[in-house]
């Protein structure tokens, strides 16, 4: 069950790391009501995607891999909550962005974005991908026992 729970949760942030880069390839193309649409799609997936990491991985945690005591004490594990946290609030401004943007899609109205909001949104994705290239080297820091402060 550990190596299937291992297994899932690494799905699930593959998912976040191709849908924000679909997202950013979205981004880069001519602006269209199917382009809004694939985004606003993809966003949603990301947000479940987050939502069943922070379930999965908090199962991992209490229930499998090395137990709570150990990732309690592991200062990579609290520097890889720190991103993700940082990372979930990141995303706040595209999300909330592209849920402005449902009124008008309903209507089958193009929503307006300007050249800037794109540059914004490209920037935002740019980093959220960067932190969580950080994430996995706080991972992998943490599964070898690196930063393992034992009290």
């Amino acid at each position: 069950m550990s190596a299937f729970a291992a297994f899932l949760h690494h799905i699930c942030f593959l998912a976040i790391m191709l849908v924000l880069a679909f997202e950013m390839l979205m981004l880069k193309q001519p602006f269209t009501l199917e382009t809004a649409k694939k985004i606003i799609r993809y966003d949603a997936i990301y947000g479940m995607a987050a939502g069943l990491i922070l379930v999965i991985g908090g199962l991992r945690v209490m229930y499998f891999e090395k137990g709570a005591y150990y990732y309690m004490h592991s200062a990579p594990f609290f520097a890889k909550m720190a991103l993700f946290i940082l990372v979930g609030l990141i995303s706040i401004y595209p999300t909330m962005t592209f849920l402005k943007w449902n009124k008008s899609i309903k209507q089958g109205i193009l929503p307006t974005v300007t050249e800037a909001q794109t540059r914004t949104l490209r920037l935002v994705i740019h980093v959220e991908l960067t932190l969580l290239g950080l994430m996995i080297l706080c991972a992998v820091l943490m599964a070898k026992g690196i930063g393992y402060v034992d009290a």
